[in-house]
């Protein structure tokens, strides 16, 4: 049940961040955003970096995200 509520809070994080992008607003710390990820959330970030087209040209996000989601899905089949 964590699994499922972090990735979701992950994903809407990622999609308000971009939408703040697009209208200039005060943005989410990206701090934040790897925080979510570390914590569970990455396999929720990466399918929102995916939807919303937002952060897929920082390499960071690009090549750190969708390695985070492989330990967090190892983790939970791991420990399921």
């Amino acid at each position: 049940m964590y699994f499922v509520l972090i990735n979701m809070i992950s994903y809407i994080v990622m999609g308000n961040d971009k939408r703040k992008a697009k209208r200039g607003a005060w943005r989410t710390r990206e701090r934040t955003l790897w925080l979510l990820a570390f914590i569970g959330g990455a396999v929720g970030g990466w399918i929102a970096m995916q939807a919303h087209r937002h952060k897929t040209k920082h390499a960071a996000f690009k090549y750190g995200m969708p390695v985070l989601a492989i330990v967090d899905l190892s983790l939970l089949a791991y420990f399921s």
